[in-house]
């Protein structure tokens, strides 16, 4: 992995965190207890902060960067699946991310709300809470059931064992 320093500022991240080999977390970002950082992902904190919530997942080739005036802020027990893109935005608490999909500057992602794999969150775009949303460019399809915002922070959950069971049995030649 690649903790690096920029213009004199380093990552901060707490003892209790799991960040894979091959991440690299660079300039001013936080990552709080409990979080995971996954293979290959790039939090790029070079112009402004980047902050991941606790317990919250970054899955394998997340790319996340900021704009000077725009950082990126990840509540707590969220999931940010393989290969999505963040730039700029917010996403709060317990919501989820799918693979593949791009949230743009000044987007705001509601508590538990999910992204479908693939979608593009347009720059400015609100979703409110507890909705899905899905497309190119993405639009609000319909409220998340009880049931299935209970399985977002059960994702979330599950990324906690994974990220303990890393941390236990990888060995790094």
């Amino acid at each position: 992995m690649g903790i690096i320093t920029h213009a004199g500022i380093s990552p901060r991240i707490h003892p209790s965190a799991f960040v894979a080999e091959g991440a690299q977390i660079i300039g001013d970002v936080e990552i709080a207890q409990g979080a995971s950082i996954w293979f290959n992902c790039v939090l790029r904190g070079d112009i402004n902060s980047i902050f991941i919530g606790e317990r919250s997942n970054v899955q394998d080739g997340a790319i996340f960067h900021v704009t000077e005036e725009l950082r990126v802020h990840v509540g707590n027990d969220v999931t940010i699946g393989h290969g999505a893109i963040v730039h700029g935005c917010r996403v709060e608490d317990g919501s989820l991310i799918g693979m593949g999909a791009v949230v743009l500057d000044r987007a705001r992602i509601g508590k538990q709300a999910l992204v479908a794999a693939g979608a593009v969150v347009r720059e400015g775009f609100v979703v409110p809470d507890g909705m899905l949303v899905g497309g190119v460019p993405a639009k609000i399809l319909r409220a998340l059931t009880e049931e299935e915002k209970k399985k977002l922070l059960e994702s979330a959950a599950h990324y906690i064992e994974y990220a303990e069971s890393s941390r236990a049995s990888t060995t790094v030649k």
